[in-house]
């Protein structure tokens, strides 16, 4: 019923529909009731009054962000040299692994066939990663790498803010 009659309020149906409900307002109160109903809130609607933004809205706008400190681009505040560093750190921590994994290969011992998988699979993890060395070894890159994480963000930290004073 309430679309019916918001649909005849609008004047989006056709002209049957119009007869149909102008009838069934004048002749049922609970029709008449809900339709009074919707021109009041249409009506209020219709008084209501958008507020429009001021002309300088833009301007304004575009003011209060320029006052905010902009970040510069990634190239002026981050430093080549330590991306190399630490991708020639993590490559030659993948070399060693690589070089110490094949190390513990037995590659005179063959069983007949060159299949590399069944050479893969003789390889004894267990030693790989229980040695004593490769455990201190790993030990000394975390510490290494968190020294120069400490490092970089104090260098930043003075870097922002000797240019903000």
């Amino acid at each position: 019923m309430e679309e019916q009659l918001w649909n005849y309020i609008d004047g989006f149906c056709s002209p049957e529909e119009k007869t149909t409900i102008e009838k069934l307002v004048a002749d049922d109160v609970q029709w008449r009731e809900k339709y009074q109903e919707l021109m009041e809130v249409h009506g209020l609607m219709n008084a209501a009054e958008l507020e429009a933004p001021s002309l300088r809205f833009t301007k304004n706008v575009m003011e209060e962000i320029a006052r905010y400190h902009i970040a510069p681009a990634a190239s002026t505040y981050i430093n080549k040299n330590i991306i190399w560093g630490i991708a020639i750190f993590f490559f030659s921590l993948i070399a060693v692994f690589l070089i110490y994994g094949f190390g513990q290969i037995d590659w005179s011992a063959s069983t007949g066939g060159n299949n590399i998988s069944e050479n893969l699979s003789k390889i004894n993890y267990n030693s790989f990663f229980n040695n004593t060395y490769i455990n201190i070894f790993m030990m000394i890159n975390v510490v290494l790498s968190l020294m120069l994480l400490d490092r970089v963000l104090s260098n930043n930290r003075k870097h922002h803010h000797s240019k903000t004073v």
